[in-house]
């Protein structure tokens, strides 16, 4: 297993981490998520630079993304801190681009994130740290409503990069129009 893959794979053991210290410790949840998330420039920046670029890197990164994200969002939900239709439009997306990878997979094709997915992402992590930055330490970014605008802006680009993913790889598995 290359450092890439090793990078991604001590993301994903963040998560547990993080969801133990989201109610009782919430500033070190901040850290954590913002540093498991920090670790995605970097296993991608190890993976380009060093040819590390793997099938299993392809899969498994996008995979620990979205659980990080799936997790912060469900836990927010359970906080009242977002609400349940934003978490639902994320999680649902990212499901069925994941559900659309397997069919790939099965396919014997791996399918890398496009740059609309990679902009997603940004935004998403943006919007959730901008919601419990808010909420434990800067109240004027709910003052001002920066993390419910940086939540519409993240729920928006998910539909928009779902639509864009599905379109751009729709005749190579098989989807088609009708």
């Amino acid at each position: 297993m290359n450092l890439a893959n090793k990078i991604t794979l001590i993301r994903i053991g963040f998560i547990p981490l993080f969801m133990y210290c989201f109610n009782p410790f919430p500033k070190i949840a901040i850290l954590l998520f913002l540093l498991a998330s920090a670790t995605d420039r970097l296993d991608g920046y190890i993976a380009r630079k060093y040819n590390q670029v793997t099938n299993l890197g392809k899969l498994l990164d996008p995979l620990a993304d979205k659980l990080l994200i799936s997790v912060a969002l469900i836990l927010m939900v359970g906080n009242h801190q977002v609400t349940a239709w934003a978490a639902f439009v994320i999680i649902g997306r990212e499901i069925l681009i994941t559900a659309i990878r397997m069919l790939a997979s099965a396919k014997g094709v791996a399918l890398q994130a496009d740059n609309w997915g990679k902009i997603k992402l940004v935004l998403q992590v943006a919007a959730i740290a901008a919601v419990m930055i808010g909420e434990h330490m800067l109240p004027i970014i709910q003052t001002y409503y920066i993390d419910d605008i940086l939540m519409l802006l993240a729920v928006g680009l998910t539909i928009y990069s779902g639509y864009n993913y599905i379109r751009n790889n729709y005749k190579m598995l098989g989807l088609y129009y009708e």
